[in-house]
């Protein structure tokens, strides 16, 4: 398999650690405003700047830090962003405080207005406790306006930070004495030096030959760090024994600006115009996500290719050649990694909203994508290829007949929502005959609209999280279709039509059984008999095997997968699975279900694959997969897991094994092992982590096994752990011996557990042996239900383990 896309956690640290330099002495600065005096009313501090100056970055870290945390236990972060939705925002407000907390989001936040979201926050915060609360990137004085009527002042010294480019909001929220407005400063020159090295020459001091042409670009930049690290991720993919591409980029930059944010703009602009011809069409793409959202690398992925930005190479699959071209635009600091998934692959991206303001006026020059709200505009061209739908707080009020006046949608090639489509998408589904991506996400339709089935030339398409439950069988007529999204609908079959669609390679139909429960599973379809005939796919998720071995055996059949998800599997068909993963030889991520739910699951019998191990080579699912969930009962762990070289994450759902088949012996040698989530999966009284096991292991979650009494670590093992989480284990009456070996462990979660556990862990002398093995640990976060039936989360801090105690 080619890894030279890959995007390893080094870059990601190198990235970070870029966008830090400068920052320390404004971090304690604000850490200090936050933190001083002694009031009871709400402080607002407000941190203004131009764009680029990294207000964000900032205020990001001091949100972040242990410090803030420890006395701010309630928190929350809003991006706002120009084109805010502000019901949307105190809605993800509310689910942010109550994930925050611990607790399940109230399902009627939905329908309710604007007033009753606010009131319902008010009342929310003034029972939660101590918050501090970041609205992130505000534009208008009306959004404070509006919003501090939701945040109580309370009795316990409450924080707002804002961070804006207009200095009017900032005044608009500085009403009382003790409220601070922080104006951020552009890098020194010497800051500016180490940031512009540390991305081209990764720290290193700039050669002699291109110091001359190196202090031309940088001054130019100002000391935004945003051009900057632009800049630098321009120069970094030139030839630096070339002082020739370095002095052309020089020129290209031109003479004086009008100012700081034309200068911006320009090298944003130039870093665009020097992107290879394959990259530029992607990177305008990223206009079709609404300013300041997050994007899921995968999904982004998809579109990419379906939109045909993608070129195939020989010897690499399509996905790992964009994955490639997602890299590319990474190293060049014109996509920020925000969040990074197992393997050190980017999870999440976004775009500054500089770039995305650039790259927007490219997008609609060049006809690449047209974004509307549903209101009135003007048209980039009568030939709108690729149209957007965005949210808007007011596109639900325009009366039909304002749409007459859109032009024609007969070469449109794609149409993507991120909003209703009530008086689109008709129009779009009757003139659009060349349409290839139709993504509907969220759409209240309870019937597939019998058009798209006309659209001949669909290569994408995604009803997720409608309400659609059921595929007419004339789905056989978009035989281009390669990707085909039905998650989160009420779809349980799909008809024997589907089998025509010989180019599908992703196929998503699932449904969680308990919204409220992610650790039960989900719900997956019926398939024809003959499935094993798609045999481009790559992707299966769900495939219910209730009807028997017929369907497990047509999986093997499938050899390009690379997901699998089954539901449903009964005990009698666990060996025909064994036989069918043999022949999948590009299997990164297996999930298997039992039939039956919880305790009530039946039992999973994968244990068949001892015949091959001694024929297992390169081209085995065992060295190829990375992520192994199973939901069942289990006898013993398959013997083949010992061999899985390359798993990364491993989650067991009410295996219920025996105390004799500790799973951690199958386990505790895998070399590049990172993540654990165990839920009743063992009926033993103990749990041994050996000396020299789990040296990976960063995450470690035991949840809901009623008769573990005691753990072990052994020193030397778990040594790289970081969080570790005990979960409604009722008989451990203490923390794990050895605990104080776990020397990097940053988070210790302790959640239902006995009383006498939680006596021990709270009520410690500072002398104590029990308070000394846990000293290290810089959190503990310990959640429980009190008298009065209202859950409550409890936080230990530091050395002094200082309490703080959150509603």
């Amino acid at each position: 398999m080619n890894d030279s896309w890959r995007y390893g956690r080094d870059d990601a640290l190198l990235v970070e650690e870029a966008k830090l330099v400068g920052i320390d002495q404004p971090k304690q600065h604000l850490i200090s405003k936050l933190l001083e005096g002694h009031d009871h009313q709400l402080k607002v501090i407000s941190v203004v700047g131009m764009a680029g100056l990294g207000k964000t970055t900032l205020v990001k870290k001091v949100h972040e830090d242990p410090d803030v945390r420890k006395n701010f236990p309630v928190r929350a972060w809003v991006t706002v962003s120009q084109t805010r939705d502000f019901p949307k925002l105190l809605r993800d407000l509310i689910w942010q405080l109550h994930k925050e907390l611990n607790k399940s989001v109230p399902q009627f936040i939905e329908p309710i207005s604007t007033a009753e979201l606010k009131k319902f926050v008010n009342e929310f915060l003034q029972q939660a406790g101590r918050y501090a609360i970041v609205f992130d990137d505000v534009w208008h004085v009306e959004f404070w306006n509006e919003i501090k009527f939701a945040l109580p002042e309370g009795n316990y010294g409450n924080r707002v930070m804002l961070t804006t480019r207009n200095a009017d909001v900032a005044s608009a929220s500085y009403t009382e004495s003790q409220d601070y407005v922080y104006r951020m400063e552009p890098l020194s020159n010497e800051d500016s030096r180490t940031l512009f090295c540390n991305k081209i020459f990764k720290g290193k001091p700039c050669p002699d030959h291109l110091m001359d042409v190196a202090k031309a670009v940088l001054g130019k930049c100002d000391g935004l760090p945003l051009a900057i690290v632009a800049i630098g991720g321009l120069l970094a993919s030139k030839d630096a024994s070339r002082i020739d591409e370095w002095e052309k980029i020089q020129h290209s930059l031109g003479g004086e600006f009008t100012g700081k944010l034309e200068r911006v703009k320009r090298i944003l602009s130039l870093s665009y115009n020097d992107l290879p011809s394959h990259l530029k069409p992607c990177l305008l793409y990223l206009t079709i996500y609404p300013e300041d959202d997050i994007i899921h690398c995968s999904m982004l992925i998809l579109l990419w290719i379906a939109e045909r930005f993608v070129e195939w190479r020989e010897g690499m699959s399509i996905e790992d050649v964009a994955r490639g071209y997602l890299s590319e635009l990474i190293n060049r600091s014109l996509i920020q990694v925000t969040d990074v998934f197992y393997g050190g692959l980017p999870e999440k991206c976004q775009i500054h909203d500089l770039l995305r303001e650039v790259i927007l006026i490219k997008s609609r020059e060049q006809n690449m994508v047209t974004v509307t709200t549903g209101q009135p505009m003007t048209w980039p061209s009568e030939k709108v290829r690729r149209l957007v739908l965005h949210s808007s707080s007011n596109s639900s009020i325009i009366p039909h007949h304002q749409h007459s006046q859109f032009y024609s949608f007969e070469h449109l090639r794609s149409f993507i929502t991120f909003s209703s489509t009530k008086t689109f998408l008709p129009e779009v589904l009757r003139s659009s005959k060349l349409l290839k991506v139709l993504d509907l996400e969220g759409e209240e339709i309870e019937e597939t609209p019998n058009e798209i089935f006309n659209l001949l030339h669909l290569t994408y398409l995604s009803l997720y999280g409608t309400k659609v439950a059921r595929v007419p069988r004339a789905i056989g007529k978009l035989q281009h279709l390669e990707y085909l999204n039905l998650g989160d609908t009420g779809v349980r079959e799909l008809p024997v039509e589907i089998l025509k669609l010989q180019r599908l390679r992703h196929l998503r139909v699932y449904q969680q059984v308990d919204p409220s429960d992610e650790d039960i599973g989900y719900h997956g379809f019926n398939g024809p008999s003959k499935l094993g005939g798609l045999l481009a796919l790559q992707r299966l998720d769900t495939i219910d095997a209730s009807s028997g071995s017929v369907i497990v055996k047509e999986i093997g059949k499938l050899t390009q997968l690379r997901e699998l998800y089954i539901t449903q599997l009964r005990r009698e068909d666990g060996k025909e699975l064994c036989s069918s993963l043999v022949n999948l030889t590009s299997l990164r991520e297996l999930s298997v279900d039992s039939v039956g739910k919880g305790d009530d699951s039946e039992i999973i019998d994968l244990n068949h694959y001892q015949h091959s191990l001694s024929s297992s080579s390169s081209c085995s699912f065992l060295r190829s997969l990375r992520v192994l969930i199973m939901r069942g009962r289990l006898e013993t762990m398959p013997v083949w897991t010992t061999h899985l070289q390359n798993l990364v994450k491993i989650n067991l759902y009410w295996s219920r094994l025996r105390g004799e088949k500790d799973p951690l012996e199958f386990l505790q040698h895998l070399p590049n092992l990172d993540t654990i989530n165990f839920c009743g999966c063992y009926q033993g009284e103990g749990l041994c982590f050996k000396a020299g096991g789990f040296l990976k292991l960063s995450w470690l979650s035991l949840k809901g096994m009623e008769g573990l009494r005691w753990m072990a670590v052994e020193e030397g093992a778990c040594s790289h752990l970081r969080t570790l989480v005990l979960d409604r284990l009722p008989s451990l009456e203490d923390l794990p011996s050895g605990i104080q070996h776990m020397s990097h462990l940053q988070e210790l979660g302790l959640y239902e557990m006995s009383s006498q556990l939680m006596e021990k862990v709270e009520n410690q002398e500072e002398e104590s042996e029990n308070y000394r093995r846990v000293t290290h640990i810089p959190e503990i976060v310990i959640g429980f239900y009190a008298n009065d039936g209202e859950w409550r989360i409890r936080r230990l801090w530091g050395k002094k383990k200082k309490k703080t105690i959150l509603a």
